[in-house]
């Protein structure tokens, strides 16, 4: 179900560039995301323009580990492992692997679909063949995974929260920076007393009291109640985001729609 490795894969390949701090460049691809959400290649060229600088040494770090090759030689793919809903359906009523199926079905993805949308944007990049390569893809592939831990949805706020929450665990500035400018369109936008950066805030307090996601064993935590999973990944509920969305409500303001595009295309 996790896909197989490759045991004799060098840790780290050396030809492999190393990214520069371009925040001009980031700058205008945020820009470009602001017109499109969804748009993840933007998401993806921002986090090129903004390294986080001592990747290399943190990934080097749990790979060298016995624990680190054990989870490796066991979740392979992550991917295959979360996409194999029938299996996690399997799991006990509850579970992390319900919870995470019901917000991945309600929402439509899929973790291969994130996958996809990495590999048409590094189509045109250099591919190296180490073991390093996993790390990073593990990195990218608990994405949806930490919504469900968290409690975060994937409103614009939600989204926000969780790249501060990510920022404490894998330190790039880029996750810092869509996060809190994000939070600031959103205070532009909607004109509230809604605590929109104190909620940024918040996921950025709790992803420091997490262990790093990226690094624990996902097939471990999956068939774990939900809140038992919280608890010992000391993750506690964003007390903030929800007050943000209760001050919207009150407005009339739909958390998931700030703009009111949805109610456009209604009328």
């Amino acid at each position: 179900m996790s896909g197989t490795i490759q045991p004799d894969l060098p840790l780290y390949d050396e030809r492999r560039p190393e990214l520069k701090l371009r925040p001009l460049k980031a700058w205008h691809h945020f820009r470009e995301l602001l017109k499109d959400k969804e748009n993840t290649e933007e998401v993806f060229r921002i986090f090129e323009s903004l390294p986080w600088r001592n990747l290399k040494p943190t990934a080097l770090k749990f790979l060298e580990s016995e624990r680190g090759q054990q989870i490796r030689a066991r979740e392979a793919r992550l991917p295959l492992i979360l996409d194999d809903h029938p299996r996690l359906r399997a799991m006990p009523e509850g579970s992390v692997a319900h919870a995470y199926c019901d917000f991945m079905e309600r929402e439509g993805l899929t973790a291969q679909g994130l996958v996809d949308e990495f590999d048409k944007f590094a189509a045109d990049k250099p591919k190296f063949d180490d073991q390093f390569v996993w790390y990073l893809n593990r990195m990218r592939d608990v994405h949806d995974l930490l919504h469900v831990l968290t409690g975060y949805g994937r409103d614009a706020l939600g989204e926000a929260c969780v790249l501060a929450f990510t920022y404490s665990q894998q330190p790039s500035p880029a996750h810092l920076f869509i996060g809190y400018m994000a939070g600031l369109n959103m205070k532009k936008q909607v004109k509230s007393d809604a605590p929109v950066l104190k909620a940024v805030r918040e996921g950025q307090r709790l992803g420091k009291a997490c262990p790093r996601l990226c690094e624990q064993s996902v097939l471990d935590l999956l068939p774990m109640p939900l809140e038992e999973a919280r608890a010992k990944l000391n993750i506690t509920r964003p007390v903030h985001y929800h007050a943000a969305h209760d001050a919207w409500r009150a407005l009339g303001v739909d958390p998931y729609d700030l703009l009111g595009k949805n109610a456009k295309k209604a009328a």
